[in-house]
């Protein structure tokens, strides 16, 4: 039915390619979560995700690492997430990033003192969303520290530590990098649902699984993973426990060990 100019059709007519799902994929493949999506558990706080069209790698303490399922040189992000400047953090991201040109993605000071070194980088800081070809990222507060320690023992400054927040591809991965547990994790999981939460769960230097459970009840993921435990001996935090105290908290709780993936 043709209609002249100013008039409205009595009766809504959708194209049938309209009303077709394959159509709205093809138009807008970045919208629809067409594939699911692998997280690979490297050890310690590292892990790999690999979407339909891009593969991020976040805190990749790799070489060093006793727990470590890769080596460096077996990796190739298009991506690396950098939640803040210890060494057990920042582990091989230089050494990535000048291999294969992905740029690290950070807060301000950490990335300024990584593009000394060469890196590639995108400097950030808490609090908004910053934009990319693959959908967007923002830094969080985090309850830590962030440096490196200099000779002599002197500490360098690198920023305040951050969790992570990642939307791709239809789905918001939450990396907490090293924190203690903070109320104001309701509000993270408020702005953007989150499908995947990887919390720390060793004590001593981050939350314990008691925290850890809590802060799965304030950020209502659909799946969680704990990290950062196991690694050295003060990391105590029993990922057994931890399962245990946030069972019922409505997330699907994984125990991953290094290596293992889980596709979502």
């Amino acid at each position: 039915m043709l209609l002249k100019a100013g008039e409205r059709s009595k009766k809504s007519v959708i194209p049938h390619f309209w009303a077709n799902d394959s159509f709205w994929v093809a138009v807008f493949p970045r919208c629809f979560n067409t594939n699911p999506m692998k997280f690979t558990y490297l050890g310690h706080s590292a892990g790999y995700l690999e979407t339909g069209s891009e593969k991020f790698l976040f805190d990749p303490f790799l070489t060093g690492n006793p727990k470590a399922s890769v080596k460096a040189a077996q990796l190739n992000p298009t991506y690396i997430l950098l939640s803040h400047g210890h060494g057990d953090h920042v582990g091989d991201s230089v050494a990535i990033s000048k291999r294969t040109g992905a740029p690290i993605i950070t807060t301000f000071e950490l990335a300024n003192w990584l593009e000394a070194q060469e890196a590639r980088t995108v400097a950030m800081n808490h609090g908004g969303w910053c934009k990319f070809p693959f959908g967007r990222v923002r830094f969080t507060i985090a309850f830590h520290s962030s440096s490196m320690i200099e000779d002599g023992g002197r500490p360098l400054y690198l920023g305040e530590a951050a969790g992570v927040v990642l939307e791709t591809e239809g789905k918001t991965i939450y990396h907490a990098g090293d924190t203690a547990l903070f109320s104001d994790m309701r509000l993270i999981g408020e702005d953007a649902p989150i499908d995947l939460a990887l919390l720390p769960i060793g004590e001593h230097f981050t939350m314990g699984p008691k925290d850890a459970a809590k802060a799965v009840e304030f950020l209502a993921p659909k799946r969680v993973v704990p990290i950062h435990y196991g690694t050295f001996p003060p990391l105590v935090g029993d990922p057994q426990e931890f399962a245990r105290l946030a069972k019922g908290k409505g997330a699907e709780v994984h125990v991953l060990q290094p290596g293992e993936a889980l596709e979502f």
